[in-house]
């Protein structure tokens, strides 16, 4: 696997070194080995599943809140995604930032979401099913979000949005008093 930091402290882009013959290709998508030396977490107590129909779809922004933050492990197994995440931790030199990845079946590419970020993703294409790996059980009571389209954060998402939850559509903004710890 090949490790690279993106502008966000902490976050890092994760690449699949695969092994092409005939059949098609093997690569691993996860090495507790490889991970510790690259200095991120190796234990993951949750795995999800997420399938999405439309192209368009959008879920997010999502976070927990401490003690109950969690590291995510994202990658799409089937389609393609605009994967986002926001930096919410107020002493990180990168606060308040964003950044938008495109993890495709194709590429393999993983995202590395440390605790403190908010995430979420749009899908790029019809039929798109996505995998992740988080080091903390999901806590209702922890829960936060951001709006997707809060004029504090400026995303640029790549489609017009077709699918989203109410919850989703509905987060408050930062300006308004949305609870970012």
């Amino acid at each position: 696997m090949k490790f690279t930091q993106t502008s966000l402290q902490d976050a890092v882009l994760i690449e699949q070194e695969r092994h092409a013959d005939v059949r098609g290709y093997f690569a691993r998508t996860f090495c507790v080995q490889e991970f510790e030396r690259a200095g991120l977490e190796t234990v993951f107590v949750q795995a999800n599943a997420s399938h999405n129909v439309r192209a368009g779809t959008l879920r997010g922004m999502h976070f927990q809140r401490p003690p109950h933050g969690e590291i995510k492990l994202v990658r799409c197994v089937k389609g393609a995604i605009h994967d986002v995440i926001v930096d919410l931790r107020r002493a990180s030199p990168t606060y308040g930032r964003w950044e938008g990845f495109d993890l495709t079946e194709e590429n393999g590419c993983m995202l590395y979401v440390p605790a403190g970020f908010a995430h979420g993703f749009q899908t790029l294409v019809d039929d798109t099913d996505v995998a992740y790996q988080v080091s903390h059980p999901y806590t209702p009571g922890a829960e936060g979000g951001l709006r997707w389209d809060d004029p504090a954060f400026g995303i640029d998402w790549p489609l017009p949005v077709t699918t989203i939850s109410e919850k989703d559509a509905t987060w408050p903004d930062v300006g308004r008093g949305a609870a970012l710890d």
